[in-house]
């Protein structure tokens, strides 16, 4: 069974998810995106995109995600 993945962060669209799961790729931390609207960019919007990692890295994620959004 895989490692369970816990939601560190929400966003409105898919570029500023994309850009803190970079912070994260960038401090050795992978991550992956869910598009609340699928394809659909103004679903999107009015559903989130959810930015997720591995439970065992979610707090230094969490960390990250907030020195980055100062």
């Amino acid at each position: 069974m895989g490692k369970k993945q816990i939601v560190v962060a929400e966003y409105e669209n898919e570029i500023d998810a994309e850009i803190a799961k970079g912070h994260l790729k960038a401090s050795g931390i992978p991550a992956s995106i869910i598009k609340g609207g699928g394809r659909l960019p103004s679903l999107q919007n009015a559903e989130g995109v959810q930015l997720l990692v591995a439970e065992a890295h979610s707090e230094q994620a969490k960390k990250i995600i907030q020195e980055h959004s100062s």
